[in-house]
């Protein structure tokens, strides 16, 4: 494993070095259903979730929306909050559009229904945020769900850092991105 430091954030060089470009039409938005536990959410979003705003609930299911009312939409597992899941599986802000499986809270953000986007780790996504040396530490989750995305973005040429820009900008700051662009620009390549 290796990893290097951009200011006072640990990446993995797998982050810097792989390419990756989202193919929705292929892997049909697994990522949102498969898996035991939701996206894992800050507090802020935790807080924000548990009060949902009427406009989501043209999104949802009949199905969803019962769960949502038995059960709400944040769980805690091990001390930290997640987007609930039904059984075990899809997020329980799943919704279907011409067989793609696509986020409500993300729809209704950019349709400018609602004034927060989906959760922070689902749009950095294949990459996650752990900690080491009480540090963030980005590292780089290649499923195989994703094997579309990964082909897509080599055919490409996108580096997985500039298709995900706007969450890492979003997450540590525009000055904190230029550094990551300068340390990845001023490394020498393989």
């Amino acid at each position: 494993m290796s990893l290097v430091s951009v200011g006072d954030i640990l990446v993995d060089k797998s982050v810097l070095e792989s390419f990756f470009s989202c193919d929705l039409h292929e892997c049909r938005g697994k990522c949102c259903i498969e898996g035991e536990l939701g996206a894992p959410l800050s507090l802020a979003e935790a807080e924000e979730l548990h009060d949902l705003p009427r406009e989501l609930y043209d999104l949802l299911s009949e199905k969803t929306l019962h769960y949502l009312h038995r059960h709400g939409p944040v769980e805690v597992y091990q001390g930290k909050h997640y987007t609930r899941t039904i059984d075990n599986r899809e997020c329980v802000f799943c919704c279907e559009r011409d067989g793609i499986t696509l986020c409500a809270i993300e729809i209704a953000f950019h349709e400018g229904s609602i004034g927060f986007d989906k959760p922070l780790s689902c749009r950095l996504f294949p990459i996650r945020v752990r900690k080491r040396f009480g540090l963030d530490y980005l590292v780089y989750e290649q499923h195989a769900m994703c094997r579309s995305g990964r082909k897509a973005g080599g055919e490409l040429q996108v580096k997985l850092i500039d298709y995900l820009q706007q969450a890492l900008r979003a997450s540590y700051g525009d000055e904190w991105m230029v550094s990551l662009k300068a340390f990845v620009d001023s490394s020498p390549k393989r």
